[in-house]
This record gives structure tokens, C-alpha cells and sequence, in this order.
């Protein structure tokens, strides 16, 4: 029995196999606070067992406890149920239940239907740059949903951040990079709103709230957004509330609000699904509809007298206006000048037509 080649392995080193039990690794410590190292001289010796803990081995390296001895006296409650010997214990789940991925305590469905969420950011645009998030702080705050912020312009928009905290809206002071990418651009001039569109209004609730005199824009196939900031900061400066266009959600890009500086919110943007049916709704209301082209026939803006109530029609650079919206016009002007460019800049020319248009009916 103490042998040792019984229990040699083929080095010739005596090879000892043991278990550990489940109420050894409940007591163990307990076991350190009464003096330690009992897990030994209970079985754990690497003597080749403690034979006092009636542990046999056999030839193969196994090793086997008798009923009884002294592993059942080691439990604290002795009213306890006897506990399972072996110490590998296996627990199974029935067929019927399914294993779920823990999400840090976080279970069931989302709540929030996709659909719903598309439909929620197809009404939202990202706006940026100093000018304009301070105009849509002063005009609509309730529009803004998030907001990004450079620490160096926080002290300039002290006012609404405190709003933003009292009306529980979101805001983050980020990094250049952070907002970047929180923008799409680099030309963020430090500060990022997400707001809700307004969306367009349709020509005839711009005709009921209409009074006195008043000059409208309409743009056909106008869509470079840094054009279109440019035009609606005139407007906004030469008082122009209202600019038709087939595409109301133009005057809503981010790079066109920026270029106009705040002049956005000042700016109503009239839908117009068929240009030709909309400016026929204005004349029949008074409205004279002026087109402009440097292509075609038509008066020298200088020596033209301009009517209070108009829309001012222009056309993209390179082509003009078409036919069908150019023979639309009840009078038709031009820019004189050198004549060493072909044209000037669609921004560029509604701008100087705006300004003479407040000279002759605005200032007085």
C-alpha cells in the first residue's frame, strides 16, 4: 500500500490525483481563520493522501471516499439537507427555455418603432455655424432637438444653454473632431444644432397673410445651396418674406442656412409643384411677375420702374430660364454693365435687383 511504484507514472514520479469537493470550497475560509492549511491534512496533502480523511486511491491514479466519516460533520447547519457528494455537478434548463444574450440588464423589445424614427429624421436637419444657431436660438428654440458645442463658443451661447438645461434638450461640449463629424463638415464655425424642418407653406396661405407692398422670389432649377444662402441672406436684408422654388427643403441644408447667416429665419419658403400654375396664383393677386435673364430681350433694371407688389423670377446661371417660365413674365429685365463676363452670379444679380426694388418702394 506504500508502495510508491504503485502510484508511479513512467518518469518514475508518484502521480497524485485528487478532487476537491464543493463543501472544501464553501469552508475554505473558514477554515484559513482557524489556523490555515487544513485543506491539506484533509485530503490535499501532496504526500499521496491523508489516509485519515479515508481516502483510497487505486492503481489507475482514481480516487474514492467512503460514505460517512468525517465529510458529513463539516456542514455549519446540521438541519441542512445532506449535500450532493460528487463534487462536478451539472445543471440543466428545460427544452423549453430559451438562452437570451444579457444586455447589462436591459431586456425586451425596443421600444421605438423604425418606422417611426425614419419618419422622425427625415423632419429633422442639422444646421451650423455661429450666426445661424444663434438666429434659430433667438426665433425657435422649441425647434431645436440637439445641440454640439465647442468650449470656445459656449460663453457666447450662455444664454441657451441654460435654456437647453431648464427645457431638458440635449447638448454636448465636444472636441473639433467630435463635432466634425456631429456636422458633416468641417465648416462648422464651432457650434451644431439638430432642428425641425417647417417645411414649405402653400401659395395661397402666403397670399392671406399678404399686405402692402411686397416683392416674392421664385427660383427655377436655382439648388447650390451655398447660392441659396447667399440669396436668402439679401432677401432677408431688402425685407423679402416669402421665395417660391420647387423644392421647399433647399432653403433647410445646413451649408445654405450657414451662408445666410441667420437671414433664414426671416425667409418663408412657398412649395410650388408646378412654377408656371404658382405664379399665375400671384398675378391673379395682384402680384406683377418680373423675369430676368442676360441672354434675351428685355429693360435695363437702371431705367426701370418697379412695381410695389412683384415676384422676381431668375433662372440658374448657365441657362437662364426656360421658355415656358420666361414667357410667363409681364416685364423683363436685365443688369447692365461691362460686358466682359457673361453674366454675374445668381446670388450676386437677385441681390442688386432686390436693393432697387427697397429703394423705389421701401425707403422713404
Amino acid at each position: 500500500m506504500n508502495d510508491s511504484n504503485d502510484f508511479s507514472g513512467k518518469n518514475g514520479k508518484v502521480k497524485v490525483m485528487y478532487v476537491r469537493s464543493e463543501e472544501q470550497d464553501n469552508n475554505k475560509g473558514n477554515d484559513k481563520r482557524r489556523g490555515g492549511g487544513r485543506d491539506d491534512r484533509r485530503g490535499n496533502d501532496k504526500r499521496g493522501g491523508d489516509r485519515r480523511d479515508g481516502a483510497r486511491q487505486d492503481r489507475g491514479g482514481r480516487s474514492s471516499r467512503p460514505e460517512g466519516g468525517r465529510e458529513g460533520r463539516r456542514s455549519d447547519n446540521r438541519n441542512e439537507a445532506p449535500r450532493e457528494r460528487s463534487p462536478w455537478r451539472t445543471v440543466s434548463k428545460p427544452d423549453s427555455e430559451e438562452l437570451t444574450n444579457d444586455h447589462g440588464g436591459i431586456v425586451g423589445k425596443s421600444q421605438i418603432d423604425p418606422e417611426q424614427l425614419r419618419k422622425q429624421r427625415q423632419e429633422e436637419t442639422r444646421i451650423y455655424g455661429e450666426n445661424a444657431c444663434q438666429a434659430m436660438f433667438k426665433n425657435r428654440p422649441d425647434a431645436i432637438v440637439r445641440a454640439w458645442f465647442l468650449q470656445s463658443v459656449t460663453p457666447r451661447f450662455r444664454d441657451a444653454l441654460k435654456w437647453m438645461a431648464a427645457n431638458r434638450k440635449a447638448y454636448h461640449v465636444v472636441d473639433d473632431e467630435e463635432l466634425s463629424k456631429a456636422s458633416g463638415t468641417e465648416h462648422h464655425g464651432g457650434v451644431c444644432f439638430i432642428i425641425k424642418k417647417r417645411g414649405g407653406m402653400s401659395a395661397d396661405a402666403y397670399l392671406q397673410q399678404a399686405a402692402g407692398n411686397d416683392c416674392v422670389l421664385a427660383l427655377e432649377d436655382v439648388g447650390n445651396p451655398h447660392n441659396l444662402g447667399g440669396i436668402m441672406r439679401s432677401c432677408a436684408h431688402f425685407g423679402i418674406k416669402g421665395v417660391i422654388l420647387q423644392d421647399a427643403g433647399m432653403l433647410e441644408s445646413g451649408a445654405a442656412i450657414r451662408t445666410a447667416e441667420g437671414g433664414a429665419e426671416h425667409i418663408k419658403a412657398i412649395d410650388a409643384d408646378g412654377l408656371t400654375d404658382t405664379l399665375d396664383k400671384f398675378r391673379k393677386a395682384g402680384y406683377t411677375i418680373v423675369t430676368t435673364s442676360s441672354h434675351k430681350g428685355s429693360q435695363d433694371l437702371a431705367k426701370a420702374k418697379l412695381p410695389a407688389k412683384m415676384v422676381l423670377v431668375l433662372g440658374q446661371e448657365s441657362d437662364g430660364l426656360s421658355d415656358s417660365t420666361w414667357d410667363q413674365g409681364d416685364m423683363s429685365l436685365y443688369i447692365g454693365g461691362t460686358g466682359k463676363v457673361e453674366s454675374l452670379n445668381v446670388s450676386v444679380a437677385t441681390g442688386i435687383m432686390l436693393a432697387q426694388w427697397w429703394q423705389q418702394n421701401q425707403v422713404k
